[in-house]
């Protein structure tokens, strides 16, 4: 009878230490874990005799011993009375437990987790079909294709910081969902770099982000001798570098200190750029920002990025307009507004006033608003409004004038030519050839002639200074153009013959 109780309690300190490892290793509770092992004892001893009526199984918390009971009857676990089949369901039963146990624990971690960094960089295992798959400690994340930095690749084995975006649960299992594309992320960089923004001297009031391009972070200070943006951006710009680094390297941050004022707040955040004059439209929640021609790019920025951000920073829409632009606007606005039905000069006024530059503006009043802001009764209101409503839907509908291009030239048809055609082409080019050939010649005499009779003149005119001397022509001084001919080939071969003796009296002489 001893040696059973000892091995009883041999096996209850067994059992408590494989509780205590569950409890270390997987987060499984001591008191979870007897319940789920008093629940498969039951369901092998409902197995093993039809029925799990009448059953009572309780662990001693202590010591760990088991005492199980059919009725009256007596029933130990240990002694495999109950037969390998109902064993082996308590144990796929405790199995299951545990994995369900296991995975709500692990839910209830993150979800503290959500919405902040991991708290150890997480390492890449696998890529699959662009997401990334990331250990992150007892379970696996992933950090899809859309929620990864725009140009930047992962590859196994790599460690990345992520923000836990989603905490799901997929069956029994949790599904992890990872971001580096959020604004909380640059939000949770800067809370981690920044030691002033940690112990809320510096308070981050709004992010907005287009990931991979550019983000604008708004900051304001509670204490007036700590100036919010040159903390942040720290000495060299040292503190600020190291988030760019961990965002790519490519990101541009703009830090804008934060303003209660809205025409302020819309000022700095369309930094660089120098802006005139801010007009707010609380109807429509729109500001008209007027800036110079020369700030016009540099107010917009590269593919409107500039203005998209700050609008998402003070949640409001921008408009950036000339002096010159917002004049040919409001014109435009009031010969529009005049073709509605019984519109009023001072209902247009006010429209402008309020804001109201176009038909799709209008479009979105209520039949109450648009009589209130006009006097006027609802129902010519709410004509007024399908008026404009119509009219916007035209000009979406209406084809836009392409830009006038330069027309290509026609060109004539190509047909191949036949072997009749061939062959006259040939002897056209003969012909032409023999033609040219004459042509050249003359073309090559007759210069020369020219240029003979040119410095004749030229040597008559120098020898005689008379200005009343007529020279004639070359032809004249012969009777028939024969006779000039006959004068030119002796002058030709002249120097010819005189070269020629010359040549052979130096041949003989050496």
């Amino acid at each position: 009878m001893s040696a059973i109780q000892n091995d009883k309690s041999r096996v209850g300190q067994d059992l408590l230490r494989v509780l205590d490892q569950l409890e270390r290793e997987k987060g499984i509770h001591r008191e979870t874990a007897f319940t789920a092992i008093e629940r498969a004892i039951r369901l092998a001893i409902g197995k093993h005799y039809g029925d799990d009526e009448d059953v009572l199984i309780e662990i001693d918390r202590q010591r760990g011993t088991i005492t199980a009971r059919k009725g009256d009857k007596l029933i130990d676990p240990h002694s495999g009375v109950l037969g390998r089949i109902a064993a082996q369901a308590a144990k796929q039963q405790m199995i299951q437990l545990f994995r369900e146990e296991e995975s709500a624990s692990l839910m209830v971690d993150l979800e503290k987790q959500k919405g902040q960094l991991l708290a150890q960089p997480g390492v890449v295992q696998r890529m699959e079909g662009g997401a990334a798959i990331v250990s992150i400690g007892k379970t696996e994340a992933i950090l899809p294709r859309s929620e990864q930095i725009p140009g930047e690749t992962h590859h196994i084995g790599e460690k990345i910081r992520a923000l836990v975006l989603d905490v799901k649960k997929s069956g029994h299992r949790v599904k992890v969902i990872l971001s580096r594309t959020s604004p909380d992320f640059v939000r949770r960089l800067f809370e981690r770099e920044i030691p002033e923004i940690e112990d809320r001297t510096i308070k981050i009031e709004r992010v907005a982000r287009e990931a991979g391009y550019r983000t604008k972070v708004a900051v304001s200070s509670i204490d007036s001798r700590v100036d919010c943006v040159g903390a942040c951006v720290g000495v060299r710009g040292s503190r600020i570098k190291n988030i760019v680094e961990e965002l790519g390297g490519v990101e541009r941050i703009d830090i804008v200190r934060w303003n209660d004022s809205l025409q302020v707040l819309i000022q700095n955040a369309l930094q660089p750029a120098t802006v005139e004059e801010v007009f707010l439209y609380e109807m429509l929640q729109r500001a008209i920002v007027l800036v110079k021609e020369d700030q016009l790019s540099l107010a917009i920025g590269r593919r409107g990025q500039n203005v998209r951000l700050a609008s998402k920073l003070v949640d409001w829409d921008i408009e950036i307009m000339t002096a010159d632009e917002l004049g040919a606007a409001i014109e435009k606005a009031e010969s529009q507004f005049m073709e509605m039905p019984g519109v009023q000069p001072e209902l247009v006024e006010a429209l402008i006033e309020q804001g109201f530059l176009s038909f799709e503006d209008i479009a979105v009043l209520t039949p109450a608003e648009l009589s209130e802001m006009g006097g006027i009764d609802e129902e010519s209101a709410a004509e007024m409004i399908a008026y404009a409503d119509e009219a916007s839907q035209e000009a979406e509908r209406a084809p836009k004038t392409p830009k006038p291009t330069r027309e290509a030239p026609v060109l004539a048809p190509v047909t191949k030519p036949t072997a009749e055609e061939r062959l006259d082409s040939l002897f056209k080019k003969d012909e032409e050839l023999q033609s040219s050939d004459t042509t050249e010649e003359t073309a090559a005499v007759e210069p020369i002639e020219e240029q003979s009779e040119q410095a004749e003149v030229s040597d008559q005119r120098t020898e005689e200074s008379e200005p009343e001397r007529q020279v004639e022509p070359p032809l004249g001084a012969y009777e028939t153009p024969q006779d000039a001919c006959d004068e030119n080939q002796q002058e030709t071969e002249s120097p010819i013959e005189e070269s020629g003796q010359n040549l052979d009296e130096r041949s003989i002489d050496t």
